[in-house]
């Protein structure tokens, strides 16, 4: 049997691998079950899998302060062993990890900034299915939090942060976190004394009051039905409390939005004895759902995001040989995220490095991209769209993205129009309004002056 599930599920991701879809039309289908959870829902016959994405907003934003980590944390623990129950005896982790093995199947939690997300694939056998379901619905509904394995965790983090504070690359990624999130929780970064402060029962406070159904988007890509994914939400949430209280599913409290920069940029030059200098140099960008998303992502590509053929690696990089590579990006969220550009260069040369980054940052915001810039961004972006929906996994990351971020349904369908109508005037103007170069803030680490 289970030699059969594997050959099954390694032929699938074989084709998976090859699979193209067609971007022309990709129905999204949407309801809301009687238990508050959102559905979103592509059919995709050619496979007999299925792959599902639920989100919770229980992120890093929700992490108080002094405890930096916990919701990513918390999402590591839940795969780390299951409580008994009605449903079947508990299982430690080697035990849990078997039992996906013997099914052929996964089921994983992570966490990132805005979200809890849990993620399973199956076979869509009609034998197989339910007991996947099942087992995903004991992990989902009953995670033991086990305090040996948090001890034990907790220990190889705090190494691991260690270990990674010693490299420069980590200390300009914190240094500038801070720097342009300041107290907002998009800067917090998880530390020794955070973890140290986290207990299980902390995470259970969290997944209770969090992880519900009333609280769930849902995505769901594969060969099911409309019926038969809303079957298989259910028996996903069957050991997940149902509260009809009210209370139990009232919104969250707000997150305060991250504060823009108003003073000068300033310049923090964290002393390190490095080979190369690490420089990082942005502000707080965009929402995901900001209506110029679309504008800043084409123009970026332009500005550093299109690798050999932006400005930026062209200025810096060909013309002056400052830096191996350079780039940037803008990182959206429910908030706005950094607004970043990055490069290593040689410690003597950080300061022309720099200087060079901001100014032709500042150049692109006042000018924007020139009209052959422009169309050669736009027809390297749409030719290589179909690139990102060529698997299940991949199309459900953006059926899971509309949900998240309650973009229009018929986002997928539209996206290469949408684009296709920029113009210079619209990415000039979206750039303008957006960034404030006099205000970014510049982080470099083991720069040095050219003298000895």
């Amino acid at each position: 049997m289970m030699k059969s599930v594997f050959r099954c599920l390694a032929l699938a991701a074989l084709a998976l691998r090859f699979a193209s879809v067609a971007v022309a039309a990709i129905p999204i289908e949407r309801w809301t079950q009687p238990g508050g959870a959102q559905v979103y829902l592509v059919q995709s016959r050619n496979l007999p899998m299925v792959d599902v994405q639920i989100d919770f907003d229980a992120g890093d934003r929700r992490d108080p302060a002094d405890k930096a980590g916990l919701a990513s944390v918390t999402a590591a623990m839940a795969s780390r062993g299951i409580r008994a129950s009605a449903a079947g005896p508990a299982l430690d982790e080697n035990a849990l990890g078997e039992a996906w093995a013997d099914l052929g199947a996964s089921f994983g939690a992570s966490a990132g900034n805005d979200r809890m997300g849990f993620s399973l694939r199956s076979l869509t056998d009609p034998e197989l299915l339910p007991r996947v379901i099942a087992l995903a619905a004991r992990q989902l509904g009953a995670p033991a939090f086990p305090a040996a394995v948090w001890q034990r965790e907790r220990e190889q983090m705090i190494a691991s942060i260690k270990e990674s504070d010693t490299r420069p690359a980590t200390i300009a990624a914190k240094a500038f976190a801070a720097a342009v999130y300041g107290d907002h929780p998009y800067g917090f970064r998880p530390t020794e004394a955070s973890l140290s402060a986290i207990g299980v029962d902390d995470m259970r406070v969290l997944y209770q009051r969090a992880i519900r159904p009333c609280r769930a988007k849902v995505s769901v890509v594969g060969d099911v039905s409309r019926e038969q994914a809303d079957a298989l939400v259910t028996g996903l949430f069957a050991q997940l409390a149902q509260s009809s209280d009210a209370a139990a599913c009232a919104p969250l409290p707000p997150v305060p939005e991250v504060a823009a920069l108003t003073q000068p940029g300033e310049t923090r030059a964290i002393p390190f004895d490095s080979a190369q200098a690490h420089v990082l140099i942005g502000q707080p960008g965009i929402r995901r759902n900001d209506p110029d998303f679309l504008a800043l992502t084409v123009g970026n590509y332009v500005l550093g995001g299109g690798g050999f053929v932006s400005r930026l690696y062209s200025e810096v990089r060909e013309k002056r040989g400052l830096s191996y590579s350079v780039y940037s990006y803008f990182a959206p969220g429910l908030h706005a995220g950094a607004f970043t550009v990055g490069l290593q260069t040689r410690p003597d040369q950080a300061a022309q490095a720099i200087a060079l980054s901001r100014e032709i940052v500042a150049r692109f915001v006042q000018d924007g991209p020139s009209e052959q810039e422009l169309q050669a961004a736009k027809s390297n972006l749409i030719g290589g769209f179909a690139l990102r929906l060529d698997s299940n996994r991949k199309l459900l990351d953006n059926v899971a993205n509309i949900a998240w971020n309650d973009l229009p349904l018929d986002y997928l369908d539209t996206w290469t129009a949408a684009v296709e109508r920029l113009t210079v005037a619209d990415v000039k103007a979206a750039f303008a309004r957006v960034l404030r170069p006099q205000t970014m803030v510049t982080v470099v680490v083991g720069a040095r002056d050219k003298s000895p």
